[in-house]
């Protein structure tokens, strides 16, 4: 074995033993998600997103990723767009804790379906994704545990349109903002079983790849793959360069078909060549990373229509 497949197989068992992070995009894929929701808000909607993302009590540190100089209103924008990543800021913040079993990344106990807003300091890491099924080689597969995003989007749209107190809606606009992101990305809608791992590749984080320094997982190439910057300004360039999402597909509302996408995504543009069967590493090629830019800006753009038609349709 040469000296990175040793460094690739140790980073892989590390990540067995202490678990591994479950993001979906990163903060820039968010805010860009959310910078092309803001921008299809009604003017009332606007108005309401603000109030309520006033009392999330991290909004502080929020205004100083805002570049000094910027406008009023496009840092209302920016505040929209920082508060899509707040969910995954809070893996980091020492305020949270983890619940549940796999580091957190598993539902177990009556904590994991609490909606009680600001005061629940639980990370929650499970309601990210929904790790669909499947197999290339026949191995048997497991259930999808519950709660997840499919799961908590309804419950946080309910609570959106409902007459709940302020509060609990600015803790659920926070994480809806964030998970319908999540769910169109690919790997945030599926799981692969197989014989080399029969308990599921956690949504392609137990697969290595090259792209090209090894030691990479498939989950976080994708993740990354619209930019790792943490600038709201940066997001809104990419934002700029967005393909237009189709008016049908946008029009869609019902999360199941979002995760559906996803998971069909997952099959047929995410485990191709050059990924094989197993954990790799596998070689990203120029023509896998060209197509998963074009698939990822796509989903992105999709989300943010899709988030703006709720929020301008159900938000009360």
């Amino acid at each position: 074995m040469s000296k990175g497949c040793r460094l690739c197989a140790l980073t892989l068992a590390l990540m067995v033993a202490f678990g591994v992070p479950v993001y979906g995009w990163d903060n820039l894929g968010h805010m860009t998600v959310a910078a092309t929701a803001y921008r299809r808000l009604t003017p009332t909607k606007r108005d309401r997103v603000d109030a309520l993302l006033k009392l999330n009590p991290d909004r502080p540190n929020w205004l100083k990723l805002i570049p000094p100089g910027t406008p009023p209103e496009d840092q209302r924008m920016m505040v929209f767009m920082i508060a899509a990543t707040w969910p995954d800021r809070i893996k980091s913040d020492s305020h949270y804790s983890d619940d549940g079993t796999e580091n957190g990344n598993r539902p177990d106990g009556a904590s994991s379906r609490l909606n009680i807003g600001y005061p629940d300091l639980l990370r929650h890491k499970y309601w990210h994704f929904v790790d669909e099924p499947f197999t290339q080689d026949g191995t048997k597969l497991a259930p999808v545990p519950t709660p997840n995003a499919l799961t908590q989007i309804a419950a946080f749209r309910a609570v959106l349109a409902s007459n709940k107190p302020d509060a609990l809606k600015s803790y659920d606009l926070s994480w809806l903002l964030h998970l319908v992101g999540d769910v169109h990305q690919p790997l945030h809608g599926a799981a692969r079983f197989g014989k080399t791992q029969r308990d599921g590749d956690a949504g392609g984080n137990l697969v290595q790849v090259c792209a090209p320094t090894c030691g990479v997982r498939l989950h976080a190439f994708w993740d990354d793959i619209l930019g790792t910057s943490d600038s709201p300004a940066d997001a809104l360039v990419v934002a700029n360069a967005l393909p237009p999402a189709p008016a049908q597909l946008a029009d869609v509302m019902d999360t199941a078909k979002w995760i559906d996408e996803s998971f069909q995504s997952a099959q047929q543009n995410v485990y191709v060549t050059p990924i094989g069967l197993g954990k790799g590493p596998f070689n990203i090629t120029p023509a896998y990373r060209g197509a998963a830019l074009a698939l990822a800006r796509k989903r992105v753009a999709l989300a943010g229509a899709r988030l703006a038609n709720i929020l301008n349709n159900e938000l009360k």
